[in-house]
């Protein structure tokens, strides 16, 4: 049956940046905000309407829209996979200056992933989302888990990029291995170079890349007033149902957080007002704010 417009489920997604460039021939000295296009079409293959939700601060910045705004108004937001996580976002200074990562998007996510967990609506990360969420709860990160991780796998290879794979292995009992029954290993892409190191508190793992035991799915445990938080290491808009490599059917990822989102918007739910502290506290707090005031 075909879906009217106003009960498609509105999803936010994160925004990409490309920082203002004075030598870039297009769109000269100008921040760009944008999203690739794959995981727009994945959400989209279920009937939702996908919004990008951009940054609302910096030099151009007008009007009076917030991210609080957006957080009320849509029903869960995703959040993109990309560069890296600045490190003094979880403490830690960069080892190396190619691992800097981008603080200002660092900034703007955590915001919009506080917007989301205090009105009580589902949050989804892919990728950098994942590591970016499980930061904003108190998490850390391997920096390069290349360097960091002995005896790991090769988690991104830059010229195979999307068809570089690995196994994982489902955790007996979560909500990721229910969703797959008959599943235990399955074949994932993996395109990045950082991970979790120490999981954010309350969190879960729900799959560990295998054989070398980085986290490759988590999810927020659930309990009262807690809304739903979810995420893959690994890109499920990049995988193809039927492909020959038989990569995971992502298709009941995707309709675990929309399936969250539909009972969200039924409820109602009031705002979830986050405690002091429950997203990483740090000095960049107050500039977060500010992203989610102006």
């Amino acid at each position: 049956m075909t879906q009217t417009v106003a009960n498609r489920l509105k999803i936010g997604l994160s925004a990409c940046f490309q920082h203002a460039d004075p030598s870039r021939s297009l769109f000269t000295n100008k921040t760009l905000q944008y999203v690739e296009q794959s995981i727009a079409h994945w959400l989209m293959s279920s009937g939702a309407l996908v919004v990008m939700v951009p940054c609302p601060t910096g030099e151009t910045a007008r009007g009076d829209a917030n991210l609080s705004h957006y957080a009320e108004w849509l029903d869960g937001v995703v959040m993109h996979g990309g560069a890296d996580v600045w490190p003094g976002s979880y403490g830690e200074m960069p080892l190396r200056e190619a691992w800097v990562g981008d603080r200002i998007r660092d900034l703007y996510d955590l915001a919009l992933v506080e917007a989301f967990e205090q009105a009580g609506k589902p949050i989804f990360g892919v990728c950098r989302g994942l590591q970016l969420i499980n930061v904003a709860f108190g998490g850390t990160l391997y920096q390069d888990i290349a360097t960091q991780h002995p005896n790991a796998l090769q988690h991104r290879d830059p010229v195979s990029y999307d068809q570089n794979y690995h196994d994982i292995v489902l955790v007996e009992g979560t909500r990721l291995s229910q969703m797959y029954p008959e599943l235990v290993h399955a074949r994932v892409n993996s395109i990045h170079h950082q991970g979790i190191k120490h999981l954010a508190p309350g969190f879960e793992v729900e799959a560990w890349s295998y054989p070398d035991r980085v986290p490759e799915a988590i999810r927020r445990a659930p309990a009262p007033g807690r809304g739903y938080i979810a995420a893959t290491q690994w890109h499920p808009e990049f995988h193809r149902p039927g492909s020959p490599i038989n990569t995971v059917d992502d298709t009941a990822i995707l309709h675990d957080f929309l399936d969250a989102c539909t009972a969200t918007r039924a409820r109602s739910r009031p705002p979830v007002h986050t405690t002091p502290g429950k997203i990483r506290d740090r000095a960049s707090r107050l500039l977060r704010q500010a992203l989610l005031r102006n």
